[in-house]
């Protein structure tokens, strides 16, 4: 049995990595997971509940996220338009991990 060496590895072809770079950002966990607790969420419900992201910011996270597959956007033709998000099946696959930041961070916020 050899030991890892860091000399020879390469964060950038491991799974974290790979995970990284689909949720690293300042808003998509926070997207993720508002739409983890909230199943369907429409545009300006997102805006209101993450306060302080502009709506171009907002408008390019949700874009990068369904690029990626985690995101599904349903646009209905309607006046005034209507679009609603949710998570896909890839992006549900990421529940069990918020749950568990989730579950972390209620144990550890206010044992500092």
């Amino acid at each position: 049995m050899s030991l890892a060496c860091i000399q020879d590895a390469n964060l950038e072809e491991t799974g974290f990595s790979y995970t990284m770079s689909l949720i690293q950002g300042k808003y998509k966990m926070f997207i993720l997971y508002a739409l983890m607790e909230y199943k369907v969420v429409r545009f300006n419900e997102l805006k209101r509940y993450l306060k302080t992201i502009s709506y171009k910011t907002l408008s390019s996270t949700l874009k990068e996220l369904e690029a990626d597959g985690l995101v599904h956007r349903e646009e209905y033709p309607q006046i005034p338009p209507k679009v609603e998000y949710s998570l896909t099946e890839r992006g549900q696959s990421l529940i069990p991990i918020l749950d568990h930041m989730c579950e972390w961070g209620e144990k550890h916020r206010l044992k500092k």
